[in-house]
C-alpha cells in the first residue's frame, strides 16, 4: 500500500496514516476526533473521497468531498488566475541626439502606444564618433521626452550613460 501523498501534495483514503483525525463531513460541519475506520466508512456512506486537508496538524484535519471534482475546480482556478496574468515587456526605442522632428513624433506615438498597453519604455540614445562630445544634445532630447510623457509615465531610471549609449527606462502610471 502506497502511503505517500499523491502529487498535489494531499493524501486520499488509504493513503491518510494516522490512526485519528479530525473529521469534517461534506456538509462542512465539524464531526470532531474519529477514527481513521469510521472516518473511511462514513466517506464511503456518502459516496465521496475522505482527503486530509491539513496533514501538519494533531490529529490531522481530513474532509469527506468528491476529491475528483476538487481536483478539476482548483485546476480550472488555477488556469483563471494564469489567464488573468499580464507579462510586462520592456519595449526599446532607439533615437539619436540629432533627431528630425517628424522622426521623434513617430517614436513618441509608439512610445505613448507601448505604456497604454501597461509596458515599460527603454528609451535609448545612440551616438556615433563625434556625438560623444556632445552628450548634452542627447540628454537635452532624453528630458523632452521625460517632459512629454509626465502624465503618462514614471521614470524608473534616470537617463545614464553605458558605453556609446545613454539609456532612461519608463513604466506607466
Amino acid at each position: 500500500m502506497n502511503l505517500a501523498p499523491s502529487r498535489d501534495g494531499m493524501r486520499v483514503n488509504d493513503q491518510i496514516s494516522s490512526l485519528e483525525v479530525r473529521l469534517i463531513d461534506e456538509t462542512g460541519e465539524n464531526v470532531g476526533v474519529v477514527t481513521k475506520i469510521d472516518a473511511m466508512q462514513r466517506a464511503e456512506n456518502a459516496g465521496l473521497d475522505l482527503v486530509e486537508i491539513s496533514p501538519g496538524a494533531d490529529p490531522p484535519v481530513c474532509k469527506i468531498l468528491d476529491y475528483g471534482r476538487y481536483k478539476y475546480v482548483d485546476q480550472k482556478k488555477k488556469a483563471e488566475a494564469r489567464k488573468k496574468q499580464k507579462t510586462i515587456d520592456i519595449k526599446e526605442i532607439k533615437m539619436r541626439p540629432n533627431i528630425d522632428q517628424h522622426d521623434y513624433d513617430v517614436k513618441m506615438r509608439a512610445i505613448f502606444r507601448f505604456l497604454e498597453e501597461g509596458d515599460k519604455v527603454k528609451v535609448t540614445m545612440r551616438f556615433r564618433g563625434r556625438e560623444m562630445v556632445h552628450q548634452n544634445l542627447g540628454l537635452d532630447v532624453l528630458n523632452r521626452v521625460r517632459g512629454q510623457l509626465e502624465e503618462v509615465a514614471k521614470v524608473e531610471q534616470f537617463p545614464r550613460v553605458e558605453g556609446r549609449q545613454m539609456i532612461m527606462i519608463m513604466a506607466p502610471r
